[in-house]
């Protein structure tokens, strides 16, 4: 999440919009095109509506499923997965309730909604934040702006661990809330990681452990700031979007970081899940990646750390959020054989010095028959240990001026989609969000059709389209691939040209009715998305 200006401005639309609630969202720009869908067998998928606007208030909170979600962590209990976000909703409809939305599913695909996890601020952000003011010189802040970002929740041996992110929307210099009138030449203040333990995540009964870690500044009390547009960031590491993890070898790491230098690793004593030691600035975390390699430059437009082990491939994969919340935001994936890097793209390029990581997993995109979706990041990776089964889970965004709503970027819907494993282990997203499809032997004579494709190139803010694709049954693409095809049935791989393809059975949500259907993902030699469904026999 980009944290330079206010979080209303970046998080939240403040304005409520009217309009209806349709189970598929139609794109006012583009006819709807007529197809065949593959036969409907006896599954029945969800059918609750993209477009919730209609049940977006908070009186309506127990039909929200996975609407409202912003920056989702997602933890197993051993009965439910449990989900937590960032202080976000359409209409700002959680405001004046607490703190850090949550919900539960049994199956990934029912979500009951339960409430906030926080109720208040603690009081330690105050003071400490005040204590820090106070040796600088500065005056202190009497009613702080905070804004609550993403938590995430691991279980830590009998417990469970939420480290959550805690903001100070006011400027340094002045103390002043975050506003252009307020502007006073600084920057704004600083940002806080916090930790809260709970023993049973069913009674959300949190004990907060207080601050774990600070934004810090290697430039002492030089806060001075140019203009809104200076980008320089006085802090080097900023405290925000934590992820966490324990390594084989039984150590604990906090991942943390966005925008203005990097990404940081930080290890913390695992009886506590806090650093022994924060003297300097060497203590604060060491550098694992970065958008762009160069000290000068802090506007690094890369955030949202999310990071796994994988013991079949032996690499830890680092998730990030590259670029702008509202549309642009695509997630990226790196590799490293150390917790600390460094940490290469599928190209070899470094990215803990600042080279463009590849691949990209998720981009703003569209199939025929509805609107599509931007703003696709800020993940969270998690395994189902019973199946082995990898999932990724983010917020997606409407784009703006759906179903004529102006304010139609500000409906945030969760999204958990399946990842598959490429056969030189790397990750790639399905295109349909998961539905608990069963997934049956797939043949080779269920691929042949007709399919819409999305070849994925990186566009700024462009959500990328889907163009026909025809698999005959005389082995041969034509449209938007071409070549020869093949499929291996073991391994679930469709083979067009040089691209490999997995695939599964999916729920095709853009479908009227929706409907069950064939889909694949896989990605071009540079780490670029392919993601296919099928529409007709």
């Amino acid at each position: 999440m980009m944290r330079f200006i206010s979080s209303a401005a970046f998080v939240i639309f403040l304005m409520t919009a009217g309009c209806s609630s349709n189970d598929n969202i139609i794109d006012p720009e583009e006819p709807d095109p007529v197809v065949e869908n593959p036969p409907a067998d006896d599954f029945s998928g969800p059918e609750y509506a993209d477009d919730y606007s209609a049940i977006s208030g908070w009186d309506n909170r127990t039909f929200w499923n996975l609407a409202n979600v912003h920056d989702p962590s997602v933890v197993y209990d051993g009965e439910y997965y449990y989900m937590y976000g960032t202080d976000a909703s359409y209409g700002n409809a959680h405001e004046g309730h607490g703190h850090f939305l949550y919900r539960r599913s049994k199956d990934l695909v029912d979500w009951e909604f339960r409430g906030m996890a926080m109720t208040e601020t603690p009081s330690w952000v105050k003071d400490t934040l005040n204590s820090m003011r106070t040796l600088a010189g500065l005056d202190i802040i009497d009613s702080p702006v905070y804004g609550h970002w993403a938590p995430v929740v691991r279980k830590v041996g009998n417990k469970y661990r939420m480290y959550y992110s805690i903001v100070i929307d006011n400027y340094i210099e002045s103390g002043k809330a975050n506003t252009p009138a307020n502007f006073d030449g600084s920057w704004t203040e600083h940002a806080f990681i916090g930790l809260m333990e709970s023993d049973d995540l069913s009674s959300n009964t949190w004990v907060d452990k207080g601050m774990v870690v600070s934004s810090v500044s290697d430039r002492e009390n030089n806060w001075s700031r140019s203009n809104t547009s200076d980008w320089n960031a006085y802090f080097k590491w900023n405290a925000i979007d934590p992820t966490f993890i324990i390594t084989p070898e039984g150590n604990h790491w906090l991942i943390y970081g966005s925008w203005h230098s990097g990404i940081v690793a930080l290890q913390v004593n695992p009886s506590t899940g806090k650093p022994d030691n924060l003297s300097s600035i060497e203590d604060y975390g060491t550098l694992i990646a970065r958008r762009q390699n160069s000290e000068l430059n802090r506007w690094q437009a890369q955030e949202g750390p999310e990071i796994i082990y994988n013991e079949k491939t032996g690499f830890y994969y680092l998730f990030l959020a590259y670029d702008e919340l509202s549309v642009a935001y695509n997630t990226r994936v790196c590799r490293s054989t150390s917790i600390t890097g460094p940490y290469l793209g599928i190209d070899g390029t470094n990215i803990t010095e600042g080279g463009e990581c590849w691949p990209m997993l998720t981009h703003p995109y569209k199939f025929n028959n509805h609107s599509g979706w931007v703003g696709i990041s800020h993940c969270a990776v998690f395994k189902n240990e019973e199946t082995n089964e990898w999932f990724y889970s983010s917020q997606a965004r409407l784009p703006a001026n759906t179903n004529g709503n102006a304010y139609s970027n500000a409906i945030m819907m969760g999204n958990i989609r399946k990842i598959a494993w490429t056969e030189d282990g790397w990750p790639v997203v399905m295109p349909e969000r998961y539905s608990g499809v069963p997934q049956p032997n797939i043949s080779e004579s269920d691929l042949t059709g007709t399919w819409e494709n999305i070849s994925m190139n990186y566009e700024y803010k462009v959500q990328q389209k889907s163009s026909q694709l025809i698999l005959s049954s005389n082995m041969t693409a034509s449209g938007a691939l071409s070549g020869t095809w093949s499929y291996d049935q073991d391994k679930k791989i469709l083979t067009i040209g040089e691209l490999h393809l997995n695939l599964e059975k999916a729920w095709d949500w853009e479908a009227s009715p929706r409907t069950t259907t064939f889909t694949y993902s896989g990605l071009t030699a540079g780490g670029r998305p392919v993601w296919g469904k099928k529409t007709t026999k």
